[in-house]
Parts: structure tokens; sequence; C-alpha cells
């Protein structure tokens, strides 16, 4: 086929590329770039031997790896879980499947303040399950396992949501034509189901580690904030505002935005890897 044909052919029949094209860029600065860049222009303003200082100070590191480090934990487990949830939801009917499908969404409409509170009063020596714990000498509530039960609570969603819609295409046709063939269950999970559920699990699994990184309202009511101990870096950066330390908080911030960022073009790659193997995508 000629190119000018072939080009012909795969424009859209509602014209309007210019101007919505303009338009998005034109949010995406207002919204997105324009800000990160602002954030940068004011960390670059340091010495370079300033940032150092701020970056290596024991506060800081342990702020940073205390909120990657349970991000990606919180991530993990909603990831297992999820799926267990969404397998669940997809294959099979049973009484409250509705109910239970809309309190996966809670989350995603509590407001986080309420949600801290909600989880420390649960978590709490004499809370309901704070009290069951107590015995065996387990704390959740003022301790970093309070951050990861905060942060694995307000990213569910984000998993489970992301692949159902995957999951409820995928025929189960499929999986009783491997049985049929002789399959057994964890080859059928692990030739049929996996490859297609793959890049919504690395896009799930995204969403979930990036939300955590920035959680912020519901950590703060169950973490106990202690420095160095359970002290996130996005309290850090408040508390460096509230001292009126601009510096150490724009650093601070940039530190996370640049790592953040890393993670996700890492994962990024491996979901196009993944939907590359298997024709599918998220």
């Amino acid at each position: 086929m000629p190119p000018q044909r072939t080009l012909r052919a795969q424009r859209s029949v509602i014209p309007g590329f210019g101007l919505t094209m303009g338009l998005t860029v034109l949010w995406l600065s207002l919204i997105v770039l324009i800000p990160l860049a602002a954030l940068f222009l004011k960390t670059a303003e340091l010495p370079l031997e300033r940032i150092v200082t701020i970056l290596t100070n024991p506060r800081t590191l342990n702020a940073l790896k205390l909120s990657f480090g349970l991000s990606l934990a919180a991530a993990a487990i909603n990831l297992v879980f999820g799926a267990l949830i969404v397998w669940a939801l997809v294959r099979y009917e049973f009484p409250g499947r509705r109910l239970l499908d809309a309190l996966v969404d809670i989350p995603f409409a509590l407001p986080t303040a309420v949600a801290g509170i909600a989880l420390t009063n649960l978590y709490a020596e004499n809370g309901w399950i704070g009290s069951l714990l107590a015995p065996f000498d387990i704390k959740v509530a003022f301790t970093p396992l309070g951050i990861l039960v905060a942060l694995v609570f307000i990213g569910l969603p984000f998993v489970v949501r992301t692949v159902q819609p995957v999951m409820e295409d995928l025929d189960a046709e499929l999986e009783e034509a491997a049985a049929t063939l002789g399959a057994g269950r964890w080859t059928t999970i692990r030739r049929v189901v996996l490859p297609a559920v793959l890049p919504a699990f690395l896009t799930g699994f995204a969403l979930a580690f990036a939300r955590a990184v920035g959680e912020y309202g519901s950590v703060i009511f169950i973490a106990g904030n202690l420095p160095n101990v359970s002290e996130i870096a996005p309290l850090l950066i408040v508390i460096r505002l509230e001292e009126f330390r601009y510096a150490d908080a724009t650093t601070i911030a940039c530190a996370m935005l640049v790592a953040s960022f890393a993670l996700l073009f890492l994962i990024n790659l491996l979901q196009r890897w993944s939907q590359s193997r298997t024709g599918r995508s998220a």
C-alpha cells in the first residue's frame, strides 16, 4: 500500500488534532511540568555541597528509606492479596459478591485523615485488633508496622481495579481447555493466566507504589512520627517547611521525585517487555 494512502487511512474522521494536542500540552505544562520545573530550579540554586549535606543527613536518609521501603513492601502485599480478591470476584458467584466488590473502593472515597484515625483506633494497644496482638508483644500503631498497614489500606484498590477488567476479559474456557489437555492447576496459572494478566499486575503495582510514596494523611496518625524510627519523608518535608528551611524541603522533595521516577520507569520497562511477550496491554 502506498505511504500516502496509509496516512489517509489512519486519519481520524473527527478533526481537531491540533486543538486537542495544544490543550493537552498546555494543561500538562500548567499542572505538572511547570510546578516540577520550579521545584528543580529552586533546588538547583543551592551549592552541591549543601545538597549533599541535606541528603546525607541521617534523619533524611532514614525517612527516605522508610518511605520507599515500606511503599514497595505495601505494593507487593497488595499485589498478592489484590490478585486473590480479583480471582474471587471474577471467577465465582456467591452471596454478597457485589457488596464485597463495592468495599474495595472505600479507600478511594474515604478521606485519608479518617482512614488514619480509624486504623489507629483499631490497631492501638487498647483497640479491637491491637488488644489481640498485645499479648504476643506485637505493636502495630505508632511503629513502622502501622505505616505498612496504612499504605496497604490505601493501595489495595489500585491493584484490584487495574487487574479486574483484564481478568474479566480472560475467557475461562482457556483454563478449561488447558485442564482438558492435561495441565495441572499450577501449570494453568503459570502458562495461561499469569502471562495474560502480568502487564496489568505491573501497572497495578506501579500505581499502588506511587500512591504509597506520596501518602501523608493516613500515615501521620498511626506512625508515631518518631525521627529516625517512624518518620516518613513527606512528613519530614512538612516539618522542614514549618521550620522555614525551604532549601531542605525542596531538596528532599526532589530526591523523592527522582527516585520515584526511576522506579516507575523501571516498572514501565518491565511492563512493556511483558506486553511484547504476551501481546496484551493493561
